[in-house]
């Protein structure tokens, strides 16, 4: 019975691997490898894998659930970074520099994850300095992240924001037919995403749906009126 959970734990862990971008193209010997390195951690909701400035122990990958990534202001107010989920990695950028986590990651739900620890890795993109080319892919992918958040935050209200992110999740071209999608977060978190507080957003939300533009049912959205909320937007930004 042991050597069977050993090989379930091997399959889970090797299928988690897989499943992240940074190991893309990595053969299986290599997968093996990295998989015999890595530590399962499980986090209950709310607790924290780590806080901001604390000395890097390595980079993790989400088995199961959900890690918010985000820093404090200098105000005390938290701003979200990123949601990370199954089969995304995130805390790369902490294996170099000063090597400590530049910003803070708690689980959002019960959440499993996988810490790849980091002198073993380290010593790894030394003798596979192709790894580390894919690994720099990664994060360059997480700065692009980064600034299509800042470019977000930059948007001078919330109702231009919500529009922003709703539009986003809406086909282009757009077309005059409903949306309908399913929200795969808390509004808790959504609203921290776009820089608000749950309350505000509530009455955004409320706001769209009286200018019948949107309509929510639970955790379904239909952006009923695609076009007339891009015409929103383009108004708040000042745009014809």
């Amino acid at each position: 019975m042991p050597q069977d959970l050993s090989a379930i734990r091997a399959v889970a862990l090797g299928n988690t691997l897989r499943s992240c971008q940074l190991f893309s193209g990595v053969s299986l010997a290599e997968l093996e490898q990295i998989a015999s390195l890595a530590i399962p951690k499980q986090l209950e909701k709310g607790e924290y894998l780590f806080r901001e400035g604390e000395p890097s122990r390595g980079f993790y990958v989400v088995q199961a659930g959900a890690v918010n990534v985000h820093r404090m202001s200098p105000t005390g107010k938290e701003q979200m970074i990123w949601v990370f989920r199954a089969g995304q990695s995130f805390a790369e950028a902490s294996l170099t520099g000063s090597g400590d986590y530049p910003a803070s990651a708690r689980a959002l739900e019960p959440t499993h994850v996988l810490l790849i620890p980091k002198a073993e890795i380290l010593a790894l993109l030394r003798r596979r300095p192709e790894f580390a080319l894919r690994m720099l892919g990664a994060m360059s992918q997480h700065l692009r992240v980064l600034v299509a958040l800042l470019d977000d935050l930059t948007l001078k209200n919330v109702e231009t924001r919500l529009a922003n992110w709703l539009l986003k999740r809406c086909p282009r071209p757009l077309r005059a037919h409903a949306v309908t999608f399913q929200l795969d977060r808390t509004k808790r978190v959504l609203a921290a995403e776009i820089g608000t507080v749950s309350e505000t957003l509530s009455r955004t939300f409320g706001d769209f749906r009286r200018r019948k533009l949107i309509t929510v049912s639970g955790k379904t959205i239909t952006v009923r009126d695609p076009i007339g909320l891009e015409a929103v937007l383009r108004k708040n930004l000042g745009e014809t």
